[in-house]
């Protein structure tokens, strides 16, 4: 069964123009043009077809789909996969009215969020890594907030901020490993530049927070990853800070990020883990992490 995108034109007057920008064409069941005018074209990225079928045009083309003003016409036609989506054009020399109605499809970019793969590959590209807190104090223009200074591996420590005051006291961060997400877009909290985020755990109520803590023996500056000890071999290249915010990668990730009733930090059924074992927080269980 073909799952379709329909776009239905009704009305009197107009006029429509499709045009296709690779192999395919535009055609009626006769060979001859099926569609004309100037009113707007629908260009197709892909192989794709057009037909009649029972009377009504029928565009079926697999690819990205888009509406731009232009005149082109084509009158040959070509094969489609089986894989595609299905327009549907009544009245066809009209153009005044346009509804588009869809049903179920396995392209549909709503099942990103729920696929367990791409938001673990995505989860991979986050530069997740062990840290040290040198040393922690009060934000001086922010009261929720610490401001630490972290050895992440790089030449120089990082600044980045908290708002941690009302969870965790001062003395607790002080020359703590901890585990920080490195490649988030530097931010201004305050009138000091955060580059990066502590990462934590929290109850639903949010009440009580714990900081991750990686095992003893992690390396400094070591990426985390999501997954079994021997796919480290396999994580990719840290994202940019750009395609970071761009793709949303963190707001894709971070809802499926909890601890287990072990207290143990983990994407899904994913553990994130350094090479000396798996990341953890203290007591917070099934907690969400941010």
């Amino acid at each position: 069964m073909v799952a379709a995108n329909v776009l239905k034109l009704r009305g009197g007057g107009g006029g429509l123009l499709l045009s296709c920008r690779s192999r395919g064409g535009i055609g009626g069941g006769g060979g001859g043009p099926l569609l004309s005018s100037s009113c707007f074209s629908l260009s197709c990225y892909s192989r794709g077809v057009v037909g009649n079928w029972n009377g009504v045009g029928m565009l079926m083309v697999r690819g990205s789909l888009s509406l731009s003003p232009s005149i082109s016409l084509h009158s040959k036609t070509a094969s489609a996969p089986a894989s595609r989506r299905v327009f549907a054009f009544h009245n066809v020399a009209d153009s005044s009215s346009v509804t588009e109605t869809s049903s179920s499809s396995s392209s549909s970019s709503s099942n990103v969020n729920d696929d367990p793969v791409m938001i673990k590959d995505a989860a991979n590209t986050l530069d997740i890594r062990v840290g040290h807190i040198l040393r922690a104090w009060r934000h001086a223009e922010a009261d929720s907030l610490y401001v630490e200074e972290v050895d992440v591996g790089e030449p120089q420590p990082r600044l980045i901020c908290s708002g941690l005051v009302k969870y965790i006291p001062l003395e607790h961060l002080q020359d703590k490993k901890v585990i920080v997400l490195s490649n988030l877009k530097p931010r201004n909290m305050r009138g000091i530049k955060s580059y990066g985020m502590l990462m934590a755990a929290s109850d639903a109520s949010h009440e009580n927070v714990e900081l991750l803590v990686p095992p003893e023996d992690s390396l400094l500056g070591e990426r985390v990853w999501f997954g079994s000890a021997d796919e480290k071999e396999d994580l990719p290249d840290a994202a940019t800070p750009n395609q970071i915010q761009k793709k949303k990668i963190w707001e894709l990730v971070q809802p499926h990020l909890k601890t287990d009733a072990s207290c143990v930090a983990a994407l899904g059924t994913h553990f994130m883990r350094t090479s000396a074992g798996v990341v953890i927080c203290r007591s917070l269980k099934n907690a969400n992490i941010s």
